[in-house]
């Protein structure tokens, strides 16, 4: 969705943005990496792990749709085109992400967010301003997120059933997808963020994942 934006005019690229954005919030989303999955384990869950398995997944699958929105917002702000292009390569394994805990969520038997509009309004803005800022604070946002939703993969690691092999092998490959993308932001320049916007970011998140858990 990112290809040729600079070239359009603002308007344009606007509209873009809104395409994106329905797509992600209604259209299925189409991996391009196949599934993880553990050679010859079965998952055989009882009915209480399969529902503490779906909620988890379901804030998996929220910070998926955030990370969406983030690089949309950060595509439309930026003008610098090969930062564009580091942005829609980053986009597209998080597509494979919204993928992969979509199709898992509808294996465990349940359903997404029905806030999931709400959680992408908020994440654009984000990423639309911390773009206007500047690149190098854009970047910053990309590594302090892809930090903090890392730390809280590893923490669904440790909650998920022990039995859950194939969410937990979705969630680690999404853990080791999320180092290499702050390490790539680290390396194009990105700003240490302030201790308070860190801060901030980790309340939203704490919000976010406890609202997404149930509904």
């Amino acid at each position: 969705m990112f290809d040729g934006w600079l070239r359009l005019p603002l308007m344009d690229r606007f509209l873009g943005a809104v395409d994106g954005a329905l797509r992600t919030l209604f259209a299925p989303p189409r991996a391009t990496r196949a599934c993880p999955v553990v050679a010859a384990d079965e998952t055989h869950l009882g009915a209480q792990e399969r529902s503490r398995a779906a909620a988890l997944m379901r804030v998996n699958h929220v910070g998926e749709i955030c990370a969406q929105a983030l690089y949309t917002g950060q595509a439309l702000a930026t003008r610098d085109d090969k930062l564009r292009e580091h942005l829609a390569h980053a986009a597209r394994e998080e597509t494979d992400h919204l993928a992969w805990t979509l199709g898992r969520i509808e294996e465990l038997g349940s359903r997404p967010s029905l806030l999931n509009p709400v959680w992408y309004a908020g994440a654009f803005a984000i990423g639309y301003v911390a773009g206007r800022i500047g690149d190098p604070v854009s970047l910053g946002f990309v590594v302090e997120t892809e930090r903090q939703v890392e730390a809280h993969l590893q923490g669904h690691l440790e909650r998920l059933p022990a039995g859950d092999h194939a969410s937990r092998a979705i969630v680690a490959q999404m853990k080791e997808d999320e180092a290499a993308h702050a390490r790539a932001a680290q390396q194009r320049g990105a700003v240490e963020l302030p201790a308070p916007v860190k801060l901030m970011m980790k309340a939203a998140a704490k919000v976010m994942t406890t609202t997404a858990h149930y509904v």
